[in-house]
């Protein structure tokens, strides 16, 4: 008797084709790599925290179904600026009608636009800035190094930022990442916000940049993560494209082609959900096969590309995994 619940009844029920079809199947596939003894990674790309994936994604960590994440640093930093700002986000459902002018006030007021979702700069950015620079500086003047997402666990796991709380915690996927100590992959961090903030002390002369650990460090500690788990097998769940699945997906070859260890084995399981073309070189479009070529995929690898909206589609894997 399944023991799934009625968002699992229903997806069995009606996503019967196509995209829908390949929704479940994916589902399945994932299912089976845990049942399996099998090791998940889950990248997110995107603006998949602003868009409040914590409220499923957070239980998916809570529960063991994710074993590490890469994820890009506006992943890692806007799941806490929701966690501490939300009621001063704004949301613009008319984001396609907006004039440059109508777009300049909302830069004007503080509010960055991410399609119709606006990340307020003062309650959300400096709001973080004023406690993670406290946290970079006490490391920098001890000689200390740490990778971006280790000093984001500092600071959630510090308590600093409770007095902010403005979201049920439970939804948070970054709170539940640093109970967990889980492992974290943030490729490109130096992107994001914070890390254009980090780059403006170390302009000033406040920080020195070797207090941050660099991407070269995260592909090494991702290589020994990998050869220390990949016993049982290890999954790829890549939600959107872009350098948060690029770069840890590269550690098979790494390994197995630079290093020369020939015994590594090739991911397990391959999923990605994406809306882009197949076309033109794009590596999010390039589908998983592509993958073979490059020695990241195995001929008989499950592989599964989703072609929807990430925000459509990931909650209700989730759910799928969850039993929901």
């Amino acid at each position: 008797m399944s023991t799934k619940g009625p968002i699992s009844q229903f997806i069995e029920k009606h996503y019967l084709h196509f995209n829908a079809a390949a929704l479940v199947d994916a589902a399945k596939g994932y299912e089976a790599q845990l049942a399996s003894g099998a090791k998940m990674l889950v990248s997110l790309a995107g603006a998949m925290s602003t868009a409040e994936l914590g409220k499923s994604f957070a239980e998916m960590i809570r529960q063991d179904k994710v074993q590490i994440i890469s994820c890009t640093g506006a992943n890692l930093e806007e799941d806490i600026m929701n966690l501490v700002a939300h009621s001063h986000y704004k949301r613009v459902p008319n984001y396609r009608d907006l004039t440059p002018k109508e777009e300049w006030d909302l830069l004007e007021q503080g509010l960055n636009r991410v399609t119709d979702t606006c990340i307020p700069e003062e309650e959300a950015f400096r709001r973080l800035q004023k406690h993670i620079f406290e946290i970079w500086k006490d490391a920098d003047d001890k000689g200390e190094r740490y990778l971006p997402h280790e000093y984001m666990y500092k600071m959630l796991l510090s308590g600093v930022l409770e007095e902010y709380y403005e979201i049920d915690l439970k939804d948070s996927w970054m709170y539940a990442a640093a109970e967990k100590n889980l492992p974290i992959v943030c490729p490109g961090w130096e992107d994001s916000t914070m890390g254009n903030i980090f780059a403006s002390y170390v302009l000033k002369g406040e920080l020195k940049a070797s207090t941050m650990k660099s991407g070269i460090e995260y592909m090494t500690f991702l290589a020994d993560w990998y050869t220390d788990n990949s016993e049982n097998g290890i999954g790829f769940f890549q939600i959107g494209g872009g350098i948060a699945g690029d770069f840890p997906i590269c550690v098979v070859p790494m390994l197995y082609q630079d290093m020369e260890r020939t015994d590594t084995p090739f991911w397990s399981y391959f999923c990605q959900i994406s809306d882009s073309t197949t076309s033109y070189g794009s590596y999010s479009g390039a589908v998983p096969n592509e993958k073979i070529t490059w020695g990241k995929l195995d001929i008989d690898t499950p592989k599964f590309i989703i072609e929807s909206d990430a925000t459509i589609v990931a909650p209700l894997i989730f759910a799928y995994l969850l039993d929901q």
